[in-house]
């Protein structure tokens, strides 16, 4: 195997933020795995698996084995006999193979259910972490089972949906597993019968002028919504949603709305309402604001841009100007989305202060994105 010393990181997050590993390798499946685990304990090393690097912030150099999941494959798994006649079909797809990749492959065999999840960028064994969500539907809501190393044990885990404790935009992997296993394959419950959900008001309206839209025109509506919202990182370097949305009491939600009129909020379980970051972001006036090399971008409140030569403390300082900002005008707290790599002390010290409470530094899940 090849272990590259104080390697870049740069081409490996999609805010291309500068950083290095201090040990860098590409692992093949679990046998590749537990060799470079063993190489990190033979040097006590720490280790931070790295997915598709789409939700984090690298604040310099991380020290320790980094490690990266090869793409390993998409299979189907026998159902049970009792299952045989129904539209149930298990995937099994490898944690390192990209997600959108996987949604796709999925809706050309006829697979569904994954639409509203399309165009999310990362890798397939972050999304359980993170349980991305987007458009009404969740990860969780076709979970079936994943299997694990615990990289401190070597230990091989299989935790069905129970097991991993879902939640919005959480999971067992963000608490007491938090940044302690590599997810080497997940299996999803699927459907071989059409299945479109519509729950999401947007996407009813892009899909208004047909009556019964196919898994395809789904799809196709979920990319053209997001490529409108959301800059290409390519293009423009970016980690999506950069802040979760926060839920908060059904009264203090209509307290708030005697101030600001029109505010949303979606209802949840509990008395509670989500209330959309990106419109509490815009109506701050941050959309579209730029300091130094890092901003707000144009077009969605809810994205913060790296514009080139910035670092991962100076999109952190942004961030938090951006929460004080949002707890003072609203009284909500923003919670940052992605994971914070490298220099914890970015953090701790603030400028992000109690926006990144929770935040990781040794995770690497992928975010949502609008339309959650």
């Amino acid at each position: 195997m090849d272990f590259q010393r104080w390697a870049s990181l740069q081409d490996y997050n999609t805010l291309a933020l500068p950083g290095r590993a201090e040990y860098l390798c590409t692992v093949n499946g679990r046998d590749q795995l537990r060799q470079a685990l063993a190489f990190a304990r033979q040097r006590q090393l720490p280790v931070t698996m790295l997915g598709g690097g789409s939700n984090i912030i690298l604040s310099g150099d991380i020290e320790g084995l980094v490690i990266r999941l090869a793409p390993t494959g998409i299979s189907t798994i026998p159902t049970l006999a009792s299952e045989a006649d129904s539209d149930r079909v298990l995937v099994c797809a490898g944690g390192g193979e990209n997600w959108h990749g996987f949604v796709t492959h999925c809706l050309e065999q006829g697979w569904h259910g994954l639409e509203n999840l399309a165009l999310i960028p990362g890798s397939v064994g972050a999304a359980p972490i993170q349980n991305i969500g987007a458009y009404g539907v969740e990860l969780a809501s076709h979970f079936h089972s994943l299997d694990a190393i615990d990289l401190v044990t070597g230990e091989l885990l299989h935790l069905d949906a129970e097991a991993c404790r879902f939640g919005y935009r959480d999971s067992i992997f963000k608490q007491e597993l938090k940044g302690r296993v590599a997810i080497l394959t997940v299996t999803l419950a699927l459907s071989t019968a059409p299945e479109v959900c519509l729950d999401y008001p947007e996407l009813r309206a892009a899909l208004a002028d047909s009556p019964a839209p196919t898994p395809r025109q789904l799809y196709d509506a979920v990319c053209a919504l997001r490529r409108a919202k959301l800059p290409d990182p390519a293009q423009r370097p970016n980690a999506g949603s950069f802040f979760k949305n926060p839920i908060i009491g059904s009264d203090q939600a209509a307290a708030l709305r005697k101030l600001h009129p029109g505010l949303p909020g979606y209802p949840q379980p509990g008395g509670v309402e989500k209330i959309p970051a990106a419109w509490l972001t815009e109506r701050a006036g941050w959309k579209g604001r730029r300091v130094g090399a890092v901003g707000v971008h144009d077009r969605q409140a809810l994205v913060l841009v790296h514009f080139g030569g910035g670092s991962g403390r100076e999109l952190l300082g942004l961030a938090a100007a951006i929460a004080r900002d949002v707890r003072h005008r609203f009284g909500i707290a923003l919670e940052l989305e992605p994971a914070v790599l490298g220099d914890p002390s970015a953090v701790r010290e603030g400028p992000v202060g109690a926006a990144a409470e929770g935040a990781s530094t040794a995770e690497s899940g992928e975010h949502a994105g609008p339309g959650e």
